[in-house]
């Protein structure tokens, strides 16, 4: 075994559930990195919870995990202590399904299941752009959506739907999403000036000591972060399309026996 060959103490295995495919890989819970290439498999459809659990079990024999590794699974769905309290991409049947005994059952190992927006979000605080950050960071996705996470000295506050806010008699997230951007064809111009009502409503009611922005408009982020003025710095986030992977690993294994390399323990 070479030196950069992540052990069974310090890796963790994460699983992103998403509408078009589920994706894993096993984590170095020191670095944030793949400790494998990840392996992705189209989602079934219908998205429904014996389909995915096969997909997943199938997904995870691709991989030699040791016994004991933690698991982590990402949803698209408000998760309450391991049921899906919502459904987003994912047939409905899953609503009032405990997602963690149906895919542990399925794997024969424990399984931790979180939503995806906040494991994207807890990634960020470990290893990604606001890993140096103290107090309260507020991390959220601009896509079809607007996903949110708050973490305040490293601890998660889980299933935060505050791209749901209700600003100037609007969902938020009909007028602010990067979907609104290219559904009323606005520039980056115009666009900022709707982020920056939703980001300064987030600032009046969290004062976050740090803004991180997701989703793939954020690789243009030099287009409309520096138009924002807001109290808080606002960054890009870092990890992009690994950032669910890397933090359902990461959250398994907080919630397990303390692994060696994970920040915060």
């Amino acid at each position: 075994m070479s030196a950069h060959t992540p052990t069974a103490a310090r890796t963790a295995f994460g699983i992103d559930i998403g509408g078009s495919g589920i994706k894993g890989a096993p984590v170095d819970l020191e670095t944030g990195e793949f400790a494998a290439e990840r392996v992705r498999i189209p989602t079934p459809q219908p998205a429904t919870p014996g389909a995915v659990a096969e997909t997943v079990v199938e997904l995870v024999r691709r991989f030699d995990l040791p016994g004991d590794a933690p698991i982590g699974v990402t949803f698209p769905a408000v998760v309450q202590h391991g049921v899906a309290r919502s459904a987003a991409n994912v047939d409905v049947s899953w609503i009032g399904t405990n997602i963690e005994h149906v895919l542990g059952d399925a794997l024969g190992r424990p399984v931790l299941a979180v939503n995806d927006a906040d494991a994207a979000g807890y990634a960020e605080t470990l290893y990604g752009a606001a890993r140096s950050t103290s107090g309260v960071t507020f991390i959220c996705t601009l896509g079809t959506g607007i996903g949110t996470a708050i973490v305040a000295d490293g601890v998660l506050v889980p299933n935060l739907e505050l791209g749901h806010l209700e600003i100037d008699g609007h969902d938020a997230e009909t007028r602010a999403s990067d979907a609104a951007r290219d559904r009323e064809d606005l520039d980056f111009e115009q666009w900022a000036e709707r982020l920056q009502r939703y980001f300064g409503v987030i600032e009046d009611l969290f004062w976050p000591d740090l803004i991180v922005v997701g989703g793939g408009v954020s690789k243009h982020h030099e287009k409309f972060l520096p138009l924002l003025h807001l109290r808080a710095p606002i960054v890009p986030a870092q990890l992009r399309n690994a950032a669910g992977i890397v933090g359902a690993a990461a959250l398994a294994a907080r919630a397990g026996t303390p692994v060696a390399g994970v920040k915060g323990d």
